[in-house]
């Protein structure tokens, strides 16, 4: 059973992107479950500290962006909005070329506050980052 507001599909998120950090830092959402989201971003000159090694900023932005468009696509988007209260996210794996892929997947879906885990992961599978995200869930 989805947890969706809808039955959205990617090429309806794709858009959310468009003229935002997303767009700029190269962040693709390229699929989406019944209880997940996904998305990749490169590892380039946008996303790469000075040791040439992915920016956990980066990391960062890629959960957060992964989790505030998954917890927007739960609630009737007329009448409510998410906004992010708190991250945290724990560096695991360096990566220095490539891709990495994160996965959004609710740890708490409430009417006021959702809680969602992001897996961050290279192309090899391995766990490069973990974060945890907390949004408020406000009446527009």
């Amino acid at each position: 059973m989805s947890i969706w507001f809808k039955d959205y599909s990617v090429e309806e998120i794709i858009p959310l992107s468009k003229n935002t950090m997303l767009e700029h830092i190269g962040i693709e959402i390229t699929e989406l479950g019944d209880n997940f989201i996904k998305g990749r971003m490169p590892v380039d000159r946008r996303t790469k500290q000075p040791a040439g090694l992915l920016h956990g900023g980066a990391s960062a932005a890629l959960a957060e962006s992964l989790g505030s468009i998954a917890a927007s696509l739960c609630i009737d988007p007329a009448k409510r909005h998410c906004v992010g209260i708190e991250i945290n996210a724990n560096h695991i794996r360096a990566v220095t070329d490539g891709y990495v892929e994160g996965a959004a997947t609710p740890l708490h879906l409430g009417g006021k506050i959702q809680v969602w885990e992001i897996r961050i992961s290279n192309p090899a599978g391995k766990l490069v980052c973990i974060s945890r995200l907390t949004l408020a869930v406000l009446d527009k």
